[in-house]
Protein backbone atom coordinates (compact mmCIF):
# COMPACT_ATOMS: atom_id res chain seq x y z
CA UNK A 1 0.00 0.00 0.00
CA UNK A 2 2.87 2.39 0.79
CA UNK A 3 4.13 2.03 -2.80
CA UNK A 4 0.74 3.04 -4.18
CA UNK A 5 0.55 6.06 -1.84
CA UNK A 6 4.05 7.13 -2.93
CA UNK A 7 2.93 7.10 -6.58
CA UNK A 8 0.41 9.83 -5.80
CA UNK A 9 2.95 11.74 -3.68
CA UNK A 10 5.48 11.79 -6.55
CA UNK A 11 2.78 12.76 -9.06
CA UNK A 12 1.63 15.69 -6.91
CA UNK A 13 5.26 16.73 -6.36
CA UNK A 14 5.77 16.90 -10.12
CA UNK A 15 2.62 19.02 -10.53
CA UNK A 16 3.71 21.31 -7.68
CA UNK A 17 7.16 21.85 -9.24
CA UNK A 18 5.44 23.42 -12.26
CA UNK A 19 4.67 26.41 -10.02
CA UNK A 20 8.20 26.81 -8.63
CA UNK A 21 9.67 29.74 -10.58
CA UNK A 22 13.32 28.74 -10.24
CA UNK A 23 12.69 25.13 -11.31
CA UNK A 24 13.50 24.63 -15.05
CA UNK A 25 10.32 24.16 -17.10
CA UNK A 26 11.94 21.60 -19.42
CA UNK A 27 13.62 19.58 -16.65
CA UNK A 28 11.36 16.63 -17.46
CA UNK A 29 13.36 16.09 -20.66
CA UNK A 30 16.55 15.48 -18.67
CA UNK A 31 14.67 13.23 -16.24
CA UNK A 32 13.24 11.22 -19.15
CA UNK A 33 16.69 10.67 -20.62
CA UNK A 34 18.09 9.50 -17.28
CA UNK A 35 15.19 7.11 -16.73
CA UNK A 36 15.45 5.62 -20.23
CA UNK A 37 19.23 5.43 -20.46
CA UNK A 38 20.12 4.48 -16.87
CA UNK A 39 17.25 3.23 -14.71
CA UNK A 40 15.48 0.98 -17.23
CA UNK A 41 18.70 -0.78 -18.38
CA UNK A 42 19.64 -1.38 -14.74
CA UNK A 43 16.38 -3.25 -14.12
CA UNK A 44 16.91 -5.42 -17.20
CA UNK A 45 20.42 -6.37 -16.15
CA UNK A 46 19.20 -7.26 -12.66
CA UNK A 47 16.03 -9.26 -13.38
CA UNK A 48 16.40 -11.00 -16.73
CA UNK A 49 19.44 -13.20 -15.89
CA UNK A 50 17.36 -14.72 -13.06
CA UNK A 51 14.37 -15.88 -15.18
CA UNK A 52 13.87 -19.67 -15.46
CA UNK A 53 12.03 -20.71 -18.63
CA UNK A 54 8.86 -22.82 -18.76
CA UNK A 55 6.46 -23.06 -21.73
CA UNK A 56 3.50 -22.29 -19.45
CA UNK A 57 5.03 -18.87 -18.88
CA UNK A 58 3.87 -17.90 -22.37
CA UNK A 59 0.45 -17.10 -20.89
CA UNK A 60 2.12 -14.42 -18.77
CA UNK A 61 4.59 -13.15 -21.35
CA UNK A 62 1.98 -12.91 -24.11
CA UNK A 63 -0.19 -10.45 -22.14
CA UNK A 64 1.67 -7.35 -23.30
CA UNK A 65 2.45 -8.62 -26.79
CA UNK A 66 -1.22 -9.30 -27.50
CA UNK A 67 -2.39 -6.02 -25.96
CA UNK A 68 0.16 -3.97 -27.90
CA UNK A 69 -0.52 -5.74 -31.21
CA UNK A 70 -4.27 -5.10 -30.96
CA UNK A 71 -3.62 -1.51 -29.92
CA UNK A 72 -1.48 -0.99 -33.01
CA UNK A 73 -4.06 -2.28 -35.47
CA UNK A 74 -7.04 -0.71 -33.67
CA UNK A 75 -5.72 2.85 -33.39
CA UNK A 76 -4.07 2.68 -36.80
CA UNK A 77 -7.49 1.77 -38.27
CA UNK A 78 -9.39 4.43 -36.26
CA UNK A 79 -6.78 7.05 -37.08
CA UNK A 80 -7.07 6.48 -40.80
CA UNK A 81 -10.87 6.33 -40.66
CA UNK A 82 -11.30 9.59 -38.71
CA UNK A 83 -8.29 11.48 -40.03
CA UNK A 84 -6.30 11.65 -36.80
CA UNK A 85 -2.76 13.05 -36.92
CA UNK A 86 0.21 10.67 -36.97
CA UNK A 87 1.34 11.94 -33.58
CA UNK A 88 -2.06 11.22 -32.03
CA UNK A 89 -2.18 7.71 -33.48
CA UNK A 90 1.34 6.94 -32.26
CA UNK A 91 0.58 8.32 -28.81
CA UNK A 92 -2.51 6.16 -28.37
CA UNK A 93 -0.85 3.01 -29.72
CA UNK A 94 1.99 3.30 -27.22
CA UNK A 95 0.25 4.63 -24.10
CA UNK A 96 -2.90 2.49 -24.43
CA UNK A 97 -0.97 -0.57 -25.58
CA UNK A 98 1.38 -0.84 -22.61
CA UNK A 99 0.36 -1.41 -19.00
CA UNK A 100 1.99 -0.39 -15.74
CA UNK A 101 2.96 -3.98 -14.96
CA UNK A 102 5.83 -3.18 -12.59
CA UNK A 103 5.55 0.08 -10.59
CA UNK A 104 1.82 -0.33 -10.10
CA UNK A 105 1.50 -4.01 -10.98
CA UNK A 106 4.06 -5.45 -8.57
CA UNK A 107 2.68 -3.95 -5.32
CA UNK A 108 -0.93 -4.65 -6.32
CA UNK A 109 -0.27 -8.27 -7.33
CA UNK A 110 1.78 -8.81 -4.19
CA UNK A 111 -1.09 -7.45 -2.07
CA UNK A 112 -3.71 -9.59 -3.85
CA UNK A 113 -1.85 -12.85 -4.51
CA UNK A 114 1.27 -12.80 -2.33
CA UNK A 115 4.91 -13.65 -3.19
CA UNK A 116 3.94 -16.48 -5.57
CA UNK A 117 1.83 -14.08 -7.62
CA UNK A 118 4.63 -11.51 -7.60
CA UNK A 119 7.02 -13.99 -9.23
CA UNK A 120 4.53 -14.40 -12.06
CA UNK A 121 4.03 -10.63 -12.35
CA UNK A 122 7.76 -10.21 -12.95
CA UNK A 123 7.44 -12.51 -15.96
CA UNK A 124 4.61 -10.40 -17.38
CA UNK A 125 6.83 -7.36 -17.00
CA UNK A 126 10.35 -8.35 -18.01
CA UNK A 127 10.06 -10.67 -21.08
CA UNK A 128 6.75 -8.98 -21.94
CA UNK A 129 6.30 -5.29 -21.19
CA UNK A 130 9.99 -4.45 -20.92
CA UNK A 131 10.88 -6.02 -24.27
CA UNK A 132 7.91 -4.41 -26.04
CA UNK A 133 8.70 -0.93 -24.72
CA UNK A 134 12.36 -1.39 -25.68
CA UNK A 135 11.64 -2.54 -29.22
CA UNK A 136 8.14 -2.24 -30.68
CA UNK A 137 7.29 0.97 -28.81
CA UNK A 138 10.48 2.61 -30.05
CA UNK A 139 9.72 1.48 -33.61
CA UNK A 140 6.18 2.89 -33.42
CA UNK A 141 7.42 6.13 -31.81
CA UNK A 142 9.92 6.59 -34.62
CA UNK A 143 7.37 5.76 -37.33
CA UNK A 144 4.83 8.28 -36.06
CA UNK A 145 7.19 11.08 -34.99
CA UNK A 146 8.69 13.76 -37.19
CA UNK A 147 11.94 11.76 -37.42
CA UNK A 148 12.93 9.99 -40.60
CA UNK A 149 11.18 6.65 -40.83
CA UNK A 150 13.30 4.65 -43.21
CA UNK A 151 13.92 1.03 -42.30
CA UNK A 152 17.59 1.70 -41.57
CA UNK A 153 16.71 4.64 -39.27
CA UNK A 154 14.26 2.56 -37.24
CA UNK A 155 16.64 -0.40 -37.06
CA UNK A 156 19.51 1.82 -35.92
CA UNK A 157 17.35 3.54 -33.31
CA UNK A 158 16.23 0.24 -31.78
CA UNK A 159 19.71 -1.28 -31.96
CA UNK A 160 21.25 1.73 -30.21
CA UNK A 161 18.46 2.04 -27.63
CA UNK A 162 20.30 1.54 -24.28
CA UNK A 163 17.58 -0.61 -22.65
CA UNK A 164 17.58 -2.91 -25.70
CA UNK A 165 21.36 -3.27 -25.62
CA UNK A 166 21.18 -4.17 -21.93
CA UNK A 167 18.32 -6.55 -22.66
CA UNK A 168 20.54 -8.45 -25.12
CA UNK A 169 23.37 -8.57 -22.58
CA UNK A 170 20.95 -9.81 -19.92
CA UNK A 171 19.56 -12.50 -22.28
CA UNK A 172 23.11 -13.67 -23.01
CA UNK A 173 23.74 -13.95 -19.25
CA UNK A 174 20.47 -15.87 -18.81
CA UNK A 175 21.21 -18.38 -21.59
CA UNK A 176 24.68 -19.15 -20.24
CA UNK A 177 23.66 -19.16 -16.59
CA UNK A 178 25.66 -16.09 -15.69
CA UNK A 179 24.90 -13.25 -13.31
CA UNK A 180 26.66 -10.18 -12.00
CA UNK A 181 28.72 -9.88 -8.84
CA UNK A 182 26.77 -9.01 -5.70
CA UNK A 183 28.25 -5.51 -5.63
CA UNK A 184 27.14 -4.90 -9.22
CA UNK A 185 23.66 -6.24 -8.48
CA UNK A 186 23.43 -3.93 -5.48
CA UNK A 187 24.27 -0.97 -7.72
CA UNK A 188 21.74 -2.09 -10.33
CA UNK A 189 18.94 -2.31 -7.76
CA UNK A 190 19.77 1.17 -6.45
CA UNK A 191 19.70 2.68 -9.95
CA UNK A 192 16.54 0.76 -10.80
CA UNK A 193 14.83 1.99 -7.63
CA UNK A 194 15.10 5.57 -8.94
CA UNK A 195 12.87 4.74 -11.90
CA UNK A 196 9.50 5.01 -10.17
CA UNK A 197 9.96 8.36 -8.36
CA UNK A 198 11.74 10.05 -11.26
CA UNK A 199 9.36 8.76 -13.92
CA UNK A 200 6.24 9.78 -12.00
CA UNK A 201 7.66 13.21 -11.10
CA UNK A 202 8.36 13.67 -14.81
CA UNK A 203 4.74 12.83 -15.61
CA UNK A 204 3.59 15.34 -12.99
CA UNK A 205 5.79 18.04 -14.54
CA UNK A 206 3.98 17.54 -17.85
CA UNK A 207 0.46 17.13 -16.48
CA UNK A 208 -1.96 19.98 -17.17
CA UNK A 209 -5.63 20.03 -16.13
CA UNK A 210 -7.20 22.01 -18.95
CA UNK A 211 -10.98 21.53 -19.06
CA UNK A 212 -11.04 22.88 -22.63
CA UNK A 213 -8.28 20.58 -23.87
CA UNK A 214 -8.91 18.80 -27.16
CA UNK A 215 -7.35 15.68 -25.67
CA UNK A 216 -10.23 14.66 -23.38
CA UNK A 217 -12.06 12.58 -25.97
CA UNK A 218 -8.90 10.71 -26.90
CA UNK A 219 -8.01 10.23 -23.23
CA UNK A 220 -11.26 8.33 -22.61
CA UNK A 221 -10.81 6.29 -25.80
CA UNK A 222 -7.29 5.30 -24.76
CA UNK A 223 -8.27 4.47 -21.19
CA UNK A 224 -11.31 2.48 -22.31
CA UNK A 225 -9.03 0.29 -24.41
CA UNK A 226 -6.39 -0.11 -21.69
CA UNK A 227 -8.63 -0.64 -18.66
CA UNK A 228 -11.55 -2.58 -20.19
CA UNK A 229 -11.01 -3.83 -23.73
CA UNK A 230 -7.52 -5.33 -23.25
CA UNK A 231 -8.39 -7.43 -20.15
CA UNK A 232 -11.74 -8.38 -21.70
CA UNK A 233 -10.05 -9.72 -24.86
CA UNK A 234 -7.54 -11.72 -22.83
CA UNK A 235 -10.31 -13.00 -20.55
CA UNK A 236 -12.17 -14.36 -23.56
CA UNK A 237 -9.00 -15.85 -25.04
CA UNK A 238 -7.51 -17.41 -21.90
CA UNK A 239 -10.61 -18.40 -19.93
CA UNK A 240 -13.41 -18.96 -22.44
CA UNK A 241 -11.48 -20.23 -25.47
CA UNK A 242 -8.33 -21.86 -24.05
CA UNK A 243 -10.10 -22.98 -20.83
CA UNK A 244 -7.24 -21.84 -18.58
CA UNK A 245 -7.75 -21.22 -14.86
CA UNK A 246 -5.75 -20.79 -11.68
CA UNK A 247 -3.38 -18.29 -10.11
CA UNK A 248 -1.25 -17.79 -13.24
CA UNK A 249 -4.25 -16.73 -15.33
CA UNK A 250 -5.58 -14.46 -12.59
CA UNK A 251 -2.23 -12.68 -12.32
CA UNK A 252 -1.99 -12.40 -16.13
CA UNK A 253 -5.44 -10.80 -16.38
CA UNK A 254 -4.95 -8.44 -13.44
CA UNK A 255 -1.68 -7.27 -15.03
CA UNK A 256 -3.52 -6.80 -18.34
CA UNK A 257 -5.92 -4.45 -16.55
CA UNK A 258 -3.23 -2.16 -15.13
CA UNK A 259 -3.16 1.56 -15.88
CA UNK A 260 -1.00 2.85 -18.78
CA UNK A 261 2.75 2.38 -18.39
CA UNK A 262 4.81 5.33 -17.15
CA UNK A 263 7.74 4.45 -19.43
CA UNK A 264 5.35 4.32 -22.41
CA UNK A 265 4.35 7.90 -21.66
CA UNK A 266 8.00 8.91 -21.50
CA UNK A 267 8.86 7.16 -24.78
CA UNK A 268 5.91 8.86 -26.50
CA UNK A 269 6.70 12.27 -25.01
CA UNK A 270 10.40 12.07 -25.85
CA UNK A 271 9.44 11.53 -29.52
CA UNK A 272 7.02 14.46 -29.52
CA UNK A 273 3.88 12.29 -29.66
CA UNK A 274 1.31 14.45 -27.90
CA UNK A 275 3.21 14.91 -24.59
CA UNK A 276 0.17 16.36 -22.79
CA UNK A 277 -2.08 13.47 -23.76
CA UNK A 278 0.70 11.04 -22.81
CA UNK A 279 0.86 12.59 -19.35
CA UNK A 280 -2.94 12.64 -19.01
CA UNK A 281 -3.06 8.90 -19.76
CA UNK A 282 -0.89 8.38 -16.66
CA UNK A 283 -2.25 11.14 -14.45
CA UNK A 284 -5.87 10.06 -14.89
CA UNK A 285 -5.29 6.41 -15.74
CA UNK A 286 -3.64 5.48 -12.43
CA UNK A 287 -6.40 6.69 -10.05
CA UNK A 288 -9.20 5.44 -12.33
CA UNK A 289 -7.52 2.03 -12.58
CA UNK A 290 -8.05 1.39 -8.86
CA UNK A 291 -11.78 1.28 -9.51
CA UNK A 292 -11.52 -0.86 -12.66
CA UNK A 293 -9.00 -3.22 -11.04
CA UNK A 294 -11.47 -3.86 -8.21
CA UNK A 295 -14.03 -4.81 -10.85
CA UNK A 296 -11.68 -7.24 -12.60
CA UNK A 297 -10.50 -8.75 -9.31
CA UNK A 298 -14.15 -9.45 -8.42
CA UNK A 299 -14.74 -11.07 -11.84
CA UNK A 300 -11.62 -13.24 -11.55
CA UNK A 301 -12.77 -14.73 -8.25
CA UNK A 302 -15.27 -16.79 -10.24
CA UNK A 303 -12.91 -18.45 -12.73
Amino acid sequence: MINIILIFVYLLLGVALQYVKWFPTNSYKFINKFVINVCLPALALYYIPKIQWDNKLLYLIAVTWIGFAISFFLFRFLGKKYGWSKKLIGCLIITAGLGNTSFLGFPIVNALYGPEGLKMAILVDQPGTFVVVSTLAVIVATMYSKDATSGSTIFRKVLLFPPFICFLVACFANVFGLDFHDYVQFGLTKLGSLLTPLAIISVGLQLHFDSKSQHWKFLWIGLAYKLFITPAILFVLYVLILKQHGLMIQVALIEAAMAPMIMASIVASSHGLKPRLSSMMIGFGIPISFVTLAFWYFVLQYI
